[in-house]
C-alpha cells in the first residue's frame, strides 16, 4: 500500500485526527485515548500520508510547550500541517506571530501583552455583565426554541472582542464568515486564501482609519506602533487578524459546548446556578477547559535539532502533535478526569497551552466563561435541550470543537 506521496504506509501506524466515539461527544477519542496509556510517543499518519509524533503524556506536553528547539514556523519543510490548504497557504500569506519563533514572536507579544493583563481584563466585567443580559433579555424576550449559539455563544465574544478593538459590530457576519474558512479542515486552499484576502484587506482599511482618527482601542494603539515603526503594516494587519478572529471563535465554542455539557450534568449545573461565589464560577470555569479542551486537533511543531521525548529520540525535521486533550484527561493530574467535577482544582489545566506561546487572550475568555456560566442557568433555571443530544450537530471537522448549533427551551 501507497500513501499520496509515493512513499510505503505501515498499516500499524494510525490516522490523525481520530474520531470520537459515538455518544460521547465531550471526551477525547478512544483510539487517542488507548495510545495515551500504551505508547504515550507514536507516530500517527495525517491526510498526506506523512507521519509524525504524537505526543500525549502531560508532563512531556509542557515540557515541549517551552522547549525552543521544536519550531512553530510552518513555512519549514516537514511542518505537519491540518490538511492541504494550510500547507498551500503557509507560503504565500504574510506569517502570523503565532507561526513565529523568537526573537521575533517575543517582540511583537510584548507589543500586545497590555490590553490582556488581568488587571485590565478584570475591569471589562460591567461591560461584559451588561451585554450578557442585554443578549439573555433578548433570548427570553423571543420564541422557544431558540439557537443558543446565534442568541448568546457567539454574539458576546464578538461583540466585547469589536469593543476591545475598535472595530464597527455591524461588520460581525463579515469576520465571523471570513474567521470561519480558515478554521475548517475541509476546505479547499483557494477558499482560505480568499477569506484571508479579505480579512487582510479589511483590517488595512480599518488601521488607516485608526492612524487618522486614533481611538482609545486596540486597533488605535496597532496604529500608533505601525505610525511608530515598531511595527509593518503587514504585521499589524494580521495581529488584527488573530485578535479578530481568535477573540471570537474559540469562546463562542466553549460557552456553546460548555453550557451543553452543564446541561448533561444537571448535578453540576445546579452549583454553578445556584451560587454567586466568584471563586466558584472561576472554578467552574476553569474545570470545563480542562474538560473540552476545544482546541482539539492539537498543538503542531517541528523539531529543529535532534530531541527526546518521554524515552523516544525525535529527529531534526520531524513533526510533532501535542494534543492537549489527553494532558487535561490524564488521571495522574486530575484523578477521574471523565467526571465533570466543578470543585475540581483544574487550574493546571493547558487548555491555553503553555510556555511562551500560550493563549494571549485567556484572561479574556475566563473572565467571559465565568459570566455567562453564572448568569445563564441563574436567569434561565429550567434551560434545557430542545433536541436529542445525537442530533445535535459538532464541529469535527475544524480546529476548534463545538456545535454548529444548540436549540434550547425553558
Amino acid at each position: 500500500m501507497t500513501d499520496v506521496l509515493g512513499g510505503t504506509v505501515d498499516a500499524a501506524v494510525p490516522d490523525y485526527p481520530m474520531a470520537r466515539a459515538p455518544g460521547c461527544p465531550f471526551a477525547p477519542p478512544p483510539e487517542m485515548l488507548k495510545l495515551h496509556a500504551e505508547k504515550p510517543v507514536s507516530k500517527v499518519r495525517l491526510w498526506d500520508g506523512s507521519s509524525h509524533w504524537l505526543v500525549t503524556r502531560y508532563e512531556d506536553q509542557r515540557a515541549l510547550y517551552g522547549d525552543q528547539r521544536l519550531s512553530v514556523d510552518t513555512t519549514r519543510e516537514g511542518f505537519p500541517y491540518l490538511n492541504a490548504a494550510f500547507r498551500e497557504t503557509a507560503s504565500k500569506t504574510p506569517p502570523s506571530f503565532l507561526n513565529m519563533d523568537d526573537p521575533d514572536h517575543a517582540r511583537i507579544r510584548r507589543m500586545v501583552t497590555g490590553p490582556f493583563t488581568v488587571k485590565r481584563i478584570e475591569a471589562l466585567r460591567p461591560a461584559i455583565q451588561r451585554m450578557t443580559d442585554d443578549l439573555i433579555d433578548r433570548m427570553l424576550a423571543g420564541p422557544k426554541p431558540v439557537d443558543l449559539v446565534e442568541a448568546l455563544a457567539l454574539p458576546l465574544p464578538s461583540l466585547v472582542i469589536c469593543e476591545l478593538l475598535g472595530v464597527p459590530y455591524e461588520d460581525h457576519e463579515f469576520f465571523q464568515s471570513n474567521s470561519r474558512v480558515g478554521l475548517r479542515r475541509d476546505v479547499p486552499a483557494e477558499d482560505v486564501r480568499a477569506a484571508f484576502g479579505a480579512l487582510f484587506q479589511y483590517l488595512d482599511r480599518q488601521l488607516d482609519a485608526k492612524l487618522a482618527d486614533p481611538a482609545e482601542d486596540m486597533l488605535s494603539e496597532l496604529a500608533a506602533r505601525m505610525g511608530a515603526g515598531d511595527l509593518s503594516r503587514m504585521e499589524a494587519a494580521m495581529l488584527g487578524i488573530l485578535l479578530l478572529g481568535a477573540g471570537h471563535e474559540t469562546s463562542a465554542n466553549m460557552i456553546a459546548l460548555g453550557a451543553l455539557a452543564f446541561m448533561e450534568h444537571p448535578d453540576q449545573l445546579a452549583v454553578v446556578r445556584d451560587t454567586d461565589d466568584p471563586k466558584v464560577l472561576a472554578s467552574a470555569a476553569e474545570e470545563m477547559l480542562r474538560y473540552l479542551t476545544v482546541v482539539h486537533t492539537g498543538q503542531r511543531r517541528l523539531a529543529l535539532e535532534d530531541l527526546e521525548i518521554g524515552g523516544q529520540l525525535v529527529r531534526a525535521g520531524e513533526g510533532v502533535i501535542i494534543p492537549g486533550a489527553t494532558g487535561n484527561w490524564e488521571a495522574d493530574v486530575f484523578p477521574d478526569p471523565e467526571l465533570l467535577d466543578v470543585h475540581r482544582d483544574a487550574r493546571r489545566h493547558m487548555a491555553f497551552g503553555f510556555g511562551i506561546h500560550q493563549c494571549l487572550g485567556q484572561q479574556l475568555a475566563r473572565l467571559e466563561l465565568q459570566i455567562v456560566y453564572g448568569t445563564l442557568f441563574r436567569r434561565v433555571p429550567t434551560l434545557r435541550l430542545a433536541t436529542e443530544l445525537d442530533k445535535v450537530p459538532f464541529k469535527d471537522d475544524g480546529i476548534v470543537y463545538g456545535v454548529y448549533e444548540l436549540p434550547v427551551t425553558w
